[in-house]
Order: structure tokens, then sequence, then C-alpha cells
């Protein structure tokens, strides 16, 4: 007999929401972003091992990653976050993987080229000039049905008018 918590599990080939896999996943398609397509995972495991020196399979990597495997040791959770750099907090807190996040989604913006040189472009720029092209680019994002950041508009009752 399967009890409620057994009909609420999610697929096995899919990642917790939010959970550990889904960060795994999260970083391993951060910093494998300039390949054509994500490494195999016993690819990843041979990286993993020659750039911190300690052992880990492919498969132990794709059962964490699609969620099969659940038994996390202090050790492998140690391994990987050596690995891609980051806390080993970010597979188990959420404060901590919220604030990575969002440094690695900057990182990965910076990447590009383009957006590298309009941010330097616009160093030195007045605060009006810089709300303007805040402005400019949330109204492209908007035209291109992306997500739009208000939360990068320009700031209320700050700075007083320009000298």
């Amino acid at each position: 007999m399967s009890s409620e918590h057994d009909t609420a599990r999610p697929a096995p080939d899919r990642p917790v929401p939010g959970g550990f896999g889904e960060r795994l996943v999260r970083l391993i398609a951060v910093h494998h972003t300039g390949e054509r397509k994500r490494p195999g995972y016993a690819r990843l495991a041979r990286e993993i091992s020659e750039k911190t020196g300690r052992a880990i399979s492919g498969t132990y990597l794709w059962e964490l990653a699609t969620g099969r495997k659940r038994n996390v040791t202090l050790d492998q959770i140690s391994l990987l976050a050596d690995y891609f750099g980051v806390p080993a907090g970010y597979f188990v807190d959420d404060e901590v993987a919220a604030r990575v996040d969002a440094q690695l989604q900057l990182a990965a913006a910076l990447r590009d080229t383009r957006v590298r040189n309009l941010a330097l472009r616009a160093d030195g720029l007045s605060p009006a000039t810089l709300d303007a092209l805040l402005t400019m680019v949330n109204e492209a994002r908007k035209v291109q049905n992306l997500p739009v950041d208000d939360s990068t508009g320009p700031p209320t009752d700050e700075g007083g008018p320009e000298a």
C-alpha cells in the first residue's frame, strides 16, 4: 500500500525543485556555458577528480543530479563545492544558494562580450543617464518577452538633483 508521502515524490529522472539535484544541474550548466552541450557525467567525474584529487563516479553524479541518490555525504558535498568554487552551504541552505545563484547569473551574463562592453562603457555616466539606460534595457526586454527586473530601476528619494 502506498502512502500519501510516496505519491508526492517527483519523477525519478527529475531533480527535486530547489533541491540538491537541481542545484548540481545548475552548477554544471553554468560551469560549461561555452560548450555546445553539457559534458557527460563520466567526463565530468574525470574533470572533478583531476582538479580536486578526489574520486567521484559518473554514475554517482548522475544519480545526484536526477534525484535518484539523496543520501549525500559531507565529503561529497565538500568535493563538489571545491570543484565548482561555491560554498558547501550552496547545496543545503536556500539563502546561500540564492546568493550564489545571483552571483553565477551575473558571471554568466558578463561572459558575453557585448554585455561586458555595455557595462564598461556605462561606467562614469551620471546617475540620471544610467537610469535612462536601465529604462531602455527594460523596455527592450519587454519587447523581446524577457523578464524585467524592476528592482534595478531608478532609486527613490536618493541622491537628489544633479549638480
